[in-house]
């Protein structure tokens, strides 16, 4: 899949080169809690790029992407390989089950340096999730892909590579071997087939070997070679972040903007344009505050027109009024350059739409978002309750052609955060992205 070609492109006009930098990565990033529609922005993006990569997560990121009629679903390829003629890259921050990277490979034509991850980290996820909910009555809403198992195996540095798969195979059986009974002792329940595993990941040795290269060299050479439009897609979302999300019910890694430098091996000089994804209203999947959250006919109309439901769990979303206070907040860790914002034709139908613009706890306005879940859940919403527009936008493509209040429910978003929205989404497909001028 490696091809490359020059080009400049809508949305990527900060990717000019400078001589003592190279060529800088534009970088999508979910602002909210996930399920933004970062797959559209990363496809509408990747038409014009030479690269699209993944620098963090696992499969349980979930992209929906809709060309010409055709629906195609990413878990942990980047969305935008439906470019034929970009070069794909999955960087050493991301967790790999290469049976799910084939799979997924392979379902997808059909329609049109990580961690390794095997089947006994899913497997351990699930067990881990049942003992949480035995002791504490309750769980963290995990994907049950096994990320958390592999990305603790990486930080207590047993975990394996894929540079360790492909280099020596008997030394890989040895510290694989250890690895699955390190887990058996811990979880008696677990069972592994460690040969018949074993047996599956030889094979896997020859067809991946060709796609695989030195991280940090390929980057730079990307970086630092002939012009090229590099783009980063980030999977999950600032409030699923391992360090600054709503913890302990995030994600395992950093989906946050230092996770692209650390989950590709290359410098914040780099980093070019970093756009953030904001839903025109918030969701979230499983358990932890949500302090706009509609428990009401307002969140089950949400969720049924918005058909709210995870690419990868296939869970309900839990819907609510936007929150721009953790939007704000995302933009204080990422420093977004500019904003897409998708799902607006979700709002039609309200007569009157709220959104949140300020904290109390204890009666008190709170100047921050709060790290604590405790705290957080018990988060009075301050809202701002703007007028709707009762009409459809989705045959809209151009600013001018929305609604009066349509256009000033963008503009509001714009003047309370300080960011342009340089794209709105008003349906499912490529056409229904308006991009502002």
């Amino acid at each position: 899949i490696e091809s490359s070609r020059s080009s400049g492109g809508a949305g990527m006009s900060q990717q000019d080169r400078s001589a003592d930098v190279g060529n800088r990565v534009t970088v999508v990033l979910g602002a909210q809690w996930g399920d933004e529609g970062k797959g559209k922005v990363v496809d509408l993006l990747a038409q014009d790029a030479d690269m699209v990569c993944r620098c963090q997560g696992g499969n349980n990121a979930g992209h929906t992407v809709v060309v010409d009629s055709v629906e195609y679903d990413f878990h942990l390829l980047p969305s935008g390989i439906i470019n034929p003629k970009v070069t794909a890259f999955i960087g050493n921050g991301v967790v790999i089950h290469l049976p799910g990277l084939f799979e997924e490979a392979e379902k997808n034509v059909r329609k049109g340096k990580g961690v390794l991850m095997f089947d006994f980290h899913q497997a351990v996820d699930g067990v881990q999730e049942q003992e949480r909910q035995q002791q504490a009555g309750k769980n963290l809403g995990t994907t049950k892909k096994g990320i958390g198992p592999v990305y603790s195996a990486k930080a207590a540095r047993s975990g394996l590579r894929i540079c360790d798969l492909l280099s020596d195979f008997q030394e890989f059986s040895e510290r694989y071997k250890n690895l699955a009974l390190q887990y058996k002792s811990m979880y008696p329940s677990l069972e592994i087939d460690i040969d018949g595993e074993l047996g599956k990941l030889e094979a896997y040795v020859d067809r991946i070997k060709p796609m695989v290269r030195d991280g940090v060299f390929f980057m730079y050479e990307a970086l630092h070679g002939p012009p090229k439009t590099i783009l980063v897609e980030g999977a999950n979302a600032a409030l699923l972040d391992i360090d600054f999300g709503t913890y302990p019910f995030v994600t395992s890694s950093n989906c946050t903007v230092g996770g692209v430098c650390t989950g590709l091996g290359m410098p914040p000089q780099n980093v070019g344009e970093v756009y953030g994804v904001v839903k025109a209203y918030t969701t979230r999947v499983g358990i932890g505050a949500f302090p706009s959250e509609q428990s009401n006919e307002t969140g089950e109309l949400l969720q049924t027109r918005g058909k709210e439901v995870g690419v990868t769990t296939g869970r309900k979303r839990r819907c609510g009024w936007l929150d721009l206070v953790l939007v704000k907040y995302a933009h204080m860790i990422n420093g977004f350059t500019a904003l897409a914002l998708t799902k607006l034709d979700i709002l039609d139908v309200f007569p009157e739409i709220k959104v949140g613009v300020a904290y109390k706890v204890d009666n008190e306005c709170i100047p921050h978002f709060p790290a604590n879940q405790e705290v957080l859940q018990r988060v009075e919403v301050q809202y701002e309750t703007l007028p709707g527009w009762n009409s459809d936008t989705s045959a809209a493509r151009t600013f001018e052609e929305l609604p009066d209040n349509a256009q000033k429910y963008v503009r509001f978003i714009e003047e309370h955060l300080g960011v342009p929205v340089k794209w709105i989404g008003v349906g499912k497909s490529r056409e229904s992205m308006i991009q502002l001028l």
